[in-house]
């Protein structure tokens, strides 16, 4: 234990070459060599970036690959879908200090080359020998992961965090190596270079919170990953739904970003104005996934002036160019004789020790020499990141966190009255049942408006976990030390008054074991909505899934059926029940202590009919089994979260976010 909590030696000799070679793509990967190219020198443009860099493609190809077939398209007898080609042999170079602008029409290919180049791809669609940088292949979709920054055309970003707070729980995440105060000098330049220091303390917001605008959001998306300071970095439409103020703030950034730390910036576009325009490099032009034109805006201009055409005075080239894509399709074969002019071969610069081992073996050996002390303590400072973030989240969320308080005094002090002072005698049996059987209800069902926050949290934790900020394995660790004790404090909200007020069994004991009962039954439910969430595509779906599932598990509690009715098919829903076990916890806390007290006489002082054993009895419990159940109701908790936790890892290493 000693050795988690000492922080290891850092290595300050690591280069580039840890990190544009690591291989792993799984969101559960051991702590990578290197999270960073900046990790002992303050940050903004260091020697890091006067490395030449080139990105080459060539010959890319993709196909799309049609589902299989269902029965019921054997029914039809319908012809087997053929396989839609979506990029044909692409090819381009770009190098440092280039913006490179891929445009056309819509569905010919732009974003599925760019999650191409950025590794957002399965490994069997990847084509090893069609992507190079510095000349040297990239040979699998996880190096490209570790090389590109790759901004989706949605930002997913933390409504809650301000935009200092998303930029440095970044640089956590991804500059593991650097100290505090290098992390936070990086994130206070790149808040500068972004142009956001005007709005750092203010919440990024979404579409319910009021936040900042559009476009300073669309600068932080891209921060988030230019927090580590890829060579390379791809945007998927970056200007989209911005106004064209908006749009050229964004542009004027990456081509000053591009010229202060020579990276390469590709990118898709759609419709520029002409002010725009003047900032890229190069143009390439697709149609029906082929390269149509690729070169400058003067180029595309002689292009087309060759072909005869002239353009209108309130268009730029590369909107006529739209308006004729027909002909310069047909004027493209010219151009793929010459696609690729460049024969010489690049120097190495990017990775000059590695001229007899692959990146493979720079890894390994790297990852050999890494004690478990600093795996451990890594682990450790991952997962109180992560509960930091998610106490922020949570306590300024404040829908669900007053949501969740009042609905427990609410429901609380409600039952409470109407059950108030319940007798000890026949009556009082039935309604004690009734009482515990709806307090059941009540709480299971409690936490079904936590799903619109997991949805949100999950496409976050999707674009994170495949970049490799952190594990989805600390992720549910976080999230189950964060909502331990806020469960907690809401069970306790609840236990007290209906206990007390209802008359319950008035031993201390039964009381404390009541309220830690109340506990495990709203942690299972939110173990129960986190995994239905990671199972569920939107909040329509994932709240009929979870209606369905609480009715089915309460129809089968053995409240309202008795285990002998049940038939035989549905029996299994009988022990996966969450309602069963905390009932039967909960009636032989009530009676177990007072088993020999009698509850029903057959005349005043005459023989009792009605013993505390007997009520057990007609349940199946005659045995303490208090302890048995809480240990079952542990393990559905323990259950759900793992089964979550295997979802989200599966999902996070197919993502293309």
């Amino acid at each position: 234990m000693a050795a988690c909590l000492n922080p290891p030696r850092l290595s300050t000799t690591e280069d580039d070459s840890v990190i544009l070679f690591s291989t792993s793509n799984s969101p559960e990967e051991s702590i990578s060599a290197s999270s960073s190219s900046f990790h002992h020198s303050p940050p903004p443009s260091q020697q890091q970036f006067r490395t030449a860099y080139k990105l080459s493609v060539r010959n890319l190809s993709y196909t799309l690959q049609p589902n299989k077939r269902t029965f019921l398209s054997f029914c039809h007898q319908s012809k087997k879908p053929e396989p839609l080609s979506i990029l044909n042999s692409i090819s381009f170079v770009a190098r440092s200090s280039e913006i490179v602008a891929v445009a056309g029409p819509s569905g010919t290919g732009k974003s599925t080359l760019l999650r191409i180049m950025a590794g957002r791809v399965k490994d069997e669609d990847f084509d090893p020998k069609s992507i190079s940088i510095n000349d040297q292949p990239m040979t699998s979709p996880a190096q490209l992961r570790k090389t590109c920054g790759f901004v989706a055309q949605e930002d997913n970003l933390l409504p809650m965090l301000t935009v200092r707070e998303t930029l440095l729980f970044s640089a956590k995440f991804r500059l593991k190596e650097m100290t505090p105060k290098d992390r936070e000098l990086r994130v206070e330049s790149l808040l500068q270079e972004l142009g956001l220091l005007h709005v750092a303390d203010s919440f990024v917001g979404d579409e319910d919170n009021r936040g900042i605008s559009g476009g300073e959001r669309k600068r932080v998306s891209i921060g988030v990953d230019m927090i580590h300071n890829p060579p390379i970095l791809l945007l998927d439409e970056p200007t989209s739904g911005l106004d064209s103020t908006s749009a050229l703030q964004v542009i004027e950034l990456l081509s000053s970003i591009v010229k202060a730390n020579h990276r390469i910036v590709v990118l898709s576009i759609h419709q520029p104005s002409y002010r725009i325009l003047q900032y890229v490099s190069k143009f390439l032009i697709l149609s029906h996934g082929s390269v149509v034109h690729n070169g400058s805006l003067e180029q595309l201009e002689e292009t087309i002036s060759k072909l005869g055409f002239q353009i209108p005075k309130q268009l730029n080239a590369l909107e006529f160019s739209m308006e004729i894509i027909r002909g310069l399709e047909d004027s493209s074969s010219k151009y793929e004789c010459s696609i690729i002019e460049e024969k010489e071969p690049f120097p190495h610069l990017l990775w000059p020790e590695e001229e007899n081992c692959g990146g493979v073996q720079i890894v390994q050996s790297q990852f050999t020499k890494e004690s478990f002390s600093s795996l451990c303590y890594a682990y450790l400072i991952e997962i109180l990141v992560l509960c930091s973030r998610f106490w922020k989240i949570t306590y300024r969320t404040k829908q669900l966190f007053l949501a969740r308080t009042m609905q427990a005094l609410v429901g609380g002090f409600g039952l409470g009255s109407v059950y108030i002072k319940v007798t000890r005698d026949e009556g009082g049996i039935a309604e004690r049942l009734g009482l515990f059987a709806f307090s059941l209800s009540f709480l299971l069902s409690s936490t079904v408006e936590a799903l619109p926050i997991y949805l949100q949290e999950r496409n976050v934790l999707m674009k994170e976990a495949s970049r490799g900020a952190y594990r989805i394995s600390s992720y549910m660790i976080a999230n189950t030390f964060i909502f331990l004790p806020f469960l907690f404090v809401v069970s306790t909200l609840f236990a007290v008054p209906v206990y007390w007020l209802v008359g319950l069994n008035p031993s201390l004991s039964a009381f404390t074991f009541f309220t830690f009962v109340v506990w495990l039954i709203v942690l299972m439910a939110s173990s129960l909505v986190l995994f239905l969430s990671a199972v569920s595509p939107d909040f329509i779906s994932g709240n009929s899934l979870i209606c369905t599932v609480l009715g089915a598990f309460f129809l089968f509690s053995g409240y309202f059926i008795p285990k002998e009715s049940i038939p035989k098919y549905w029996l299994f829903l009988y022990y996966v029940s969450l309602y069963r076990y905390p009932l039967d916890a909960l009636l032989t806390n009530e009676y177990w202590n007072v088993r020999n007290e009698c509850f029903s006489h057959q005349i005043e002082g005459s023989q009792c009919l009605i013993t505390g054993f007997d009520v057990l009895k007609s349940r199946g419990l005659e045995r303490d089994n208090r302890w048995i159940n809480v240990g079952i109701m542990l393990a559905f908790f323990l259950l759900y979260r793992v089964l979550c936790w295997i979802i989200l890892a599966r999902k996070a290493s197919k993502t293309t976010i």
